[in-house]
C-alpha cells in the first residue's frame, strides 16, 4: 500500500452532533467501553477495563497536563484579542518556561488579529493581593503563529500568570464556554507535567480505582509525557493524505520507562493516541542511533514519512537499548525529543500491541491511525459505536482495540 495515497473520503462517516458528548460521564469511569478482540466487538462499561488486560503487561500513560493556554485582551477600543499559546519560544524548555519571571516569548494564536495591527496589548489583575500588569507585543510571524513577547511586573512566575488569567482549552467541536467543571474533568488523574493544550482524552476515563485495580491484575504502569499541540485538531483538507502537513510535538521519556520496556521485549498496552506516537517514534529514534550514536536531539527529530521511507533491520527492544546508551554516554536521565509521525494504514506497529482510544472525528489523522492499528476494521468499530449509543470524541467513551 502506497500509505501517501490514501483518500481521506474513505473515512468519512456520518457523525450527528448529538452524538458528541458535551459533558463527560460522572463518574469518569462509568463511561462505556466498547472491546475489540481480534475482529469481534463487545461491550462493557469502563471500569471493569483491567479484566481484559493480560497479566504481566506493561500499560503506558501519557502524564501531560493542559495548561491555561487561552489569554484574554481587551483594547482600549474594546475589541477583545484572543492570544493563543502553542509552544514556548524563549525560554524553549516548558518547565523553565513556567519559572520564568518578568519575561518570555510564545508561539502563538491569535483571534481578532485583524483588530490588533500593532501596539501593545496590556491587561491588570492582581495575584496574591498585588497586583499585576502582563503586555503582549507580537513580533513576527512563524509559519502560521505569531511570535509573542510577554512581560510583568511583580515576583510572580508564568504560571502563576496563567493559573489567573488564562482559560482552559477546550475543543472548538464542543460548540460551548469553557466552564469551571471542565478544570477538573479535562485533566487526566494522573496529569504532572505542564504543557498541553489539549488533553490526551483516552486517559479521561481513569481513576484511582481503576489504577489499582490495574495493579491488582498484575499489569506494570509507566508514563512518558507528550505534549498535545493544537493541530491535533487540524483537519485534513488535502485529497491525499501526502498533501496532508503533520504538526510537531514534543516527547520526553525517562530513563526508567525506556528500562521497563525493554524488560517487557519492547512490547505495551498504549493509553492514548499521543501514548502511541511516542512509543513508536522511540523506535526510529532507536534505529537513527544505530547508525549515528553521536546524533544531537534535532538529528533524533522524527520526520512525518520516516517510518514509510526507511525500513530498519533493528528489533524494537535493541532500538530501545540504543536510547538508554545514548543516554548513559551523555549523563542524560530522560530522552527528550519531537516527532511529526503519521500513522496511517500501510504502517507496521512495532511496539504497541494493544490500545485504549476514544472515538474519532471523521477524516481525521487520529483515525487513520486507528485504521493502521486494527488492519482496516475501523467500520466495524463505528458501526458499532453509533448503532449502541456510545458517545463520541474528547468527552465521549472509550475503546479497548487488540488487533
Amino acid at each position: 500500500m502506497n500509505t501517501r495515497h490514501i483518500q481521506i473520503r474513505d473515512f468519512n462517516y456520518d457523525l450527528p452532533d448529538e452524538r458528541i458528548a458535551k459533558f463527560p460521564v460522572m463518574p469518569r469511569d462509568h463511561s462505556k467501553l466498547l472491546v475489540y478482540n481480534k475482529g469481534k466487538v463487545s461491550e462493557d462499561m469502563f471500569y471493569n477495563i483491567a479484566d481484559y488486560l493480560p497479566n504481566g503487561a506493561l500499560m503506558v500513560f501519557n502524564n501531560t497536563r493542559v495548561i491555561q493556554a487561552r489569554i484574554h485582551f481587551k483594547k482600549e477600543t474594546g475589541a477583545l484579542i484572543e492570544v493563543f499559546l502553542l509552544e514556548p519560544a524563549r525560554p524553549s524548555d516548558y518547565e523553565q518556561m513556567f519559572q520564568s519571571r518578568g519575561e518570555c516569548s510564545w508561539l502563538c494564536l491569535v483571534g481578532n488579529l485583524k483588530k490588533w495591527k500593532e501596539g501593545t496589548l496590556r491587561r491588570t489583575f492582581e495575584i496574591k493581593g498585588n497586583s499585576v500588569t502582563l503586555s503582549a507585543e507580537r513580533r513576527h510571524e512563524q509559519g502560521t503563529s505569531h511570535w509573542i513577547d510577554f512581560t510583568w511586573n511583580g515576583d510572580v512566575t508564568f504560571a502563576d500568570i496563567l493559573d489567573t488569567v488564562g482559560e482552559l482549552p477546550i475543543p472548538p467541536y464542543l460548540n460551548r464556554e469553557t466552564e469551571e467543571s471542565d478544570k477538573v474533568t479535562y485533566q487526566t488523574v494522573y496529569s504532572k507535567i505542564k504543557g498541553s493544550v489539549a488533553a490526551p482524552t483516552a486517559g479521561l476515563h481513569f481513576t484511582d480505582d481503576v489504577l489499582r485495580s490495574i495493579d491488582l491484575h498484575g499489569v506494570d504502569r509507566e508514563e512518558l509525557t507528550l505534549h498535545v499541540g493544537a493541530g491535533t485538531f487540524k483537519p485534513v483538507k488535502s485529497e491525499e493524505i501526502a498533501g496532508h502537513n503533520m504538526h510537531t510535538e514534543y516527547i520526553s521519556v525517562s530513563r526508567a520507562t525506556l528500562e521497563r520496556l525493554v524488560s517487557h521485549d519492547a512490547q505495551a498496552i498504549a493509553v492514548g493516541t499521543t501514548s502511541v506516537r511516542t512509543l513508536e517514534s522511540l523506535y526510529y529514534v532507536g534505529a537513527r542511533l544505530a547508525v549515528n550514536p553521536d546524533a544531537t536531539e534535532s538529528e533524533l527529530h522524527i520526520s512525518q514519512w520516516e517510518p514509510y521511507d526507511t525500513h530498519p533491520e533493528i528489533t524494537p527492544t535493541a532500538a530501545i537499548g540504543n536510547i538508554i546508551t545514548y543516554l548513559d554516554r551523555n549523563d542524560m536521565r530522560a530522552f527528550h525529543g519531537s516527532t511529526q509521525i503519521i500513522i496511517a494504514p500501510g504502517y507496521e506497529y512495532k511496539i504497541v500491541k494493544m490500545l485504549v482510544t476514544n472515538f474519532h472525528q471523521p477524516q481525521s489523522t487520529l483515525l487513520l491511525l486507528v485504521s493502521a492499528f486494527v488492519h482496516g476494521d475501523w467500520r466495524k468499530i463505528y458501526d458499532y459505536a453509533l448503532s449502541n449509543g456510545f458517545r463520541f470524541l474528547s468527552y465521549g467513551d472509550s475503546s479497548l482495540l487488540i488487533p
